[in-house]
This record gives structure tokens, sequence and C-alpha cells, in this order.
């Protein structure tokens, strides 16, 4: 079992970097699951948040469209 991202570089999510939270996106711009991250309780709590902040200042964006 991988341990979490976070906890082994021993760092906290922010909205301050916008480049660090798009790895726990997907292609259409949804939060991934704990399950698919690999991220422990507390710092997936965290990740959601600061993913919202993020949002709300438009340092990422809510939706991604593709084109097929």
């Amino acid at each position: 079992m991988r341990k979490c991202f976070f906890c082994t570089h021993k760092i906290e999510p922010s909205y301050k970097d916008p480049v660090q939270l798009e790895k726990f996106l997907t292609v259409r711009k949804k939060i991934v699951s704990r399950e698919e991250s690999n991220l422990c309780a507390r710092h997936q709590r965290t990740l959601a948040k600061e993913v919202k902040h993020a949002r709300f200042l438009a340092l990422l964006p809510y939706v991604s469209y593709q084109r097929s």
C-alpha cells in the first residue's frame, strides 16, 4: 500500500500551488477519490477544501470540456 503523498513529503496542500493541486484532478477537473489518489483522510479533506478555494479565486477551472 502506498503512503499519502503529502505525509511522505511533509507538506500541506495549498490553493497557492495550483500545479500541485492539478495532480489530484481528473481530465474533466473533478477531484479524484481517496482510493485513486492514495491520500489519507485528513489530507483528502484539506485537498478538497483547497481545490474549491483555488476554483473560487479562478486559479483552477471548475470544468474542462473535451472535444472528441
